[in-house]
């Protein structure tokens, strides 16, 4: 059995063992991280040997962490990470460069088409018939788009919406509102194989899938860390965040809303942000906690979106692709049976 886990923002983990009866035989692991003092090692190998093949992650790094020896000190990684290798080996799980993938940066469509190509472009990926994909959105029109589970009253407000011109759609991931001003958002989707995020927890493959983007807002000078759940944030505030969805046909959406630029008394207008609940401090906070990649650059949102499409690229191997025509008739089928419908954006009034 051979796993390897990337750890985002660390080191990569690598596991190889055997499984004899049900158990985990001659484990060893290796890496490029650091771990002090070097009979650490041992230590880890040890922990996995005999572990049961049957074995959660939580278990894997029970015993990691238990049989350390006092002072070891892992730099770059974590038992987790180990647990998250382990797993990924004794499954079916595979990595970035197992994939052929494109990035598709087409013209802008209406916000319930959008969703619907998220749906379409997910499903397809899941039964191979389309390569795993990046696809960025573009907008001319603005949108509020709630979670799947939001209700509609408590997350916006009728007359700054119509007031601004916002419509209001829902998406089939979860989590929450995102307030999408046309020329204010950088939006991307990834459509993948659940064998890629194989033997992660959610929270863990949030992290593994933001990780490539965090490399190039680093690369543009923004200091983008990973916040789990699932935000990516700055040391000046929030920039955006990440809803998932994992499909029956074996695929996963993962897509993600950056600010660009923001107007924080429009998105108080527009938005509740649970208003009745805060004080007007704490209002204003929520306001001021987002700070838009614009206030961080000197690029334009253009640009900004160049540059992310050329580092997933570099890492990735990714050539350029778009929606098929087949794909796009399906999409808007799927609009009018379902995104447009009053059933479906009413579904949590």
């Amino acid at each position: 059995m051979h796993g390897e886990y990337k750890v985002p923002g660390g080191k990569l983990v690598v596991v190889d063992f055997d499984v004899v009866d049900g158990v985990i035989r001659n484990p060893r692991v290796a890496g490029d991280f650091f771990l002090e003092p070097d009979e650490a090692l041992a230590d880890i190998d040890s922990a996995l040997e005999g572990l049961s093949a049957a074995s959660d992650a939580k278990q894997i790094a029970a015993a990691v962490t238990a049989n350390l020896r006092p002072g070891a000190v892992m730099l770059g990684f974590s038992a987790e990470a180990v647990a998250v290798a382990v797993r990924r080996a004794l499954t079916d799980a595979t990595t970035w460069s197992n994939y052929e993938w494109e990035v598709v940066h087409d013209p802008a469509v209406p916000p319930r088409l959008h969703l619907a190509l998220d749906e379409v472009l997910a499903t397809r990926v899941g039964e191979r018939r389309r390569k795993p994909t990046l696809r960025f959105w573009e907008w001319d029109e603005s949108a509020v788009v709630i979670g799947s589970f939001q209700s509609v009253k408590n997350e916006v407000d009728p007359d700054g919406a119509e007031r601004y011109g916002f419509d209001v759609v829902r998406r089939i991931s979860g989590g929450g509102a995102m307030m999408m001003e046309r020329g204010n958002v950088v939006t991307y989707s990834l459509y993948v194989p659940s064998e890629l995020v194989q033997g992660m927890s959610f929270a863990d493959s949030y992290a593994f899938l933001d990780d490539w983007v965090l490399q190039g807002l680093r690369g543009i000078g923004i200091e983008a860390t990973y916040q789990p759940l699932n935000d990516i944030a700055s040391p000046l505030g929030k920039i955006g965040g990440a809803a998932q969805k994992r499909l029956g046909s074996g695929g996963v959406l993962h897509h993600v809303t950056m600010a660009y630029d923001l107007d924080n008394e429009k998105m108080l207008e527009v938005l509740r942000i649970g208003r009745e609940k805060l004080s007007d401090k704490g209002i204003a906070s929520a306001a001021k906690r987002v700070n838009p990649l614009r206030s961080q650059t000197g690029l334009s949102r253009s640009a900004v979106i160049e540059s992310l499409k050329q580092t997933f690229t570099d890492l990735y191997g990714a050539t350029p692709g778009a929606v098929t025509p087949d794909e796009l008739a399906e999409a808007e089928e799927l609009v009018e049976s379902k995104f447009a419908t009053r059933e479906w954006l009413y579904r949590v009034p």
